[in-house]
């Protein structure tokens, strides 16, 4: 993203949970959200054709719990970069998701967890 350019609006959010079932329990009860579980133990929130997010389980003692939001920028390690450079710290390097492009994350500087995804 260079200057004057926009963000695009959310493509994926992902929610991780030391209790990851529970968590699954909760939203599809919460919003009637039809939940489809996958290999590993993630779960994909939406319709067959067209997921718009996950459920996953945070490993052991893992600190990044929570909803991460996932924006679309055209090249995610640009994107990383350049969140480093504002004052933000890489919290997931980039990495190439079958389906999904290169995806990444950081932690703004309040501490909130952004993803970045080319998908």
């Amino acid at each position: 993203m260079t200057a004057g350019q926009h963000a695009e609006p959310p493509v994926w959010f992902d929610i991780s949970s030391h209790d990851a079932p529970r968590a699954r329990r909760f939203y599809r009860e919460m919003f009637d959200w039809p939940i489809r579980e996958i290999d590993g133990g993630y779960a994909l929130v939406g319709e067959d054709d067209g997921p718009v997010g996950g459920i996953g389980q945070a490993g052991p003692g893992s600190p990044y719990t929570g909803i991460t939001v996932y924006f679309r920028v055209a090249d995610v390690d640009s994107a990383l970069a350049r969140a480093e450079r504002l004052g933000g710290t890489p919290v997931l390097e980039p990495v190439d998701v079958p389906g999904q492009g290169r995806i990444a994350a950081f932690s703004d500087p309040d501490g909130h967890v952004v993803g970045l995804s080319s998908g």
